[in-house]
């Protein structure tokens, strides 16, 4: 019942609103975008929807024109040459991530849930299955994503979006609390800039072994 029906209501509500009095904001990183680096403003990337289906993701574009298309950020060599002035900002601030409120409107997405992986992403969607997280919609943010996020490695990225899969097939209140907790997480963990590294999957763990 939550799953289906009640976090769907809460998705369908919140994206209507932030789509309507966040259209200011769009506008303005819109300019910013096409001064910074003139293309577009947007871009879609194949991502994994739930249970593997594929879906069209969007995003404001904070990489120049010339970066490899469909290609996770920490497979590039030296991501941090692809990335333009506004971009910067858009990707330290999450910005770069509004569009997907859309995505959300649109049932393609929810507020909470693991983040949706790349079409090409094999050993993350692997690692998924092990604990059932391909079979919810993917999110906007989630529970690795104030975990960690970029700093994780695959394997643990994969196990804490399994422990948030498990809450949610629980359903009830607990699921309800669970979905809050990770909204009311992310609002501190974007303030704070936490785990946002170019090309810095799995950095908690090099960290470790090179102490």
């Amino acid at each position: 019942m939550y799953e289906k029906v009640i976090k769907r209501f809460i998705d369908l509500v919140l994206s209507a609103l932030g789509l309507i009095f966040l259209s200011w904001l769009y506008l303005i990183l819109s300019i910013a975008i096409m001064i910074s680096d003139p293309g577009p403003v947007m871009f879609s990337q194949k991502r994994v929807g739930i249970h593997k289906t594929f879906f069209q993701l969007h995003k404001f574009r904070s990489m120049k024109m010339s970066t490899p298309h469909d290609m996770p950020t920490h497979m590039l060599e030296n991501p941090e040459q692809y990335i333009t002035n506004i971009g910067q900002f858009l990707r330290k601030s999450s910005l770069d991530e509004l569009p997907q409120i859309w995505d959300i409107f649109t049932g393609k997405m929810s507020i909470i849930g693991p983040r949706p992986a790349l079409w090409n992403q094999d050993d993350l969607v692997r690692e998924r299955d092990k604990y059932g997280a391909n079979d919810v919609k993917p999110g906007l943010t989630g529970w690795a994503q104030i975990n960690g996020r970029d700093e994780l490695e695959i394997s643990v990225k994969a196990q804490l979006d399994g422990e948030y899969t498990k809450k949610l097939k629980a359903g009830g209140m607990k699921a309800f609390l669970f979905d809050c907790r990770c909204f009311i997480g992310t609002i501190f963990s974007v303030a704070r800039g936490d785990g946002v590294i170019e090309g810095g999957t799995g950095e908690i763990h090099r960290q470790r072994l090179e102490k």
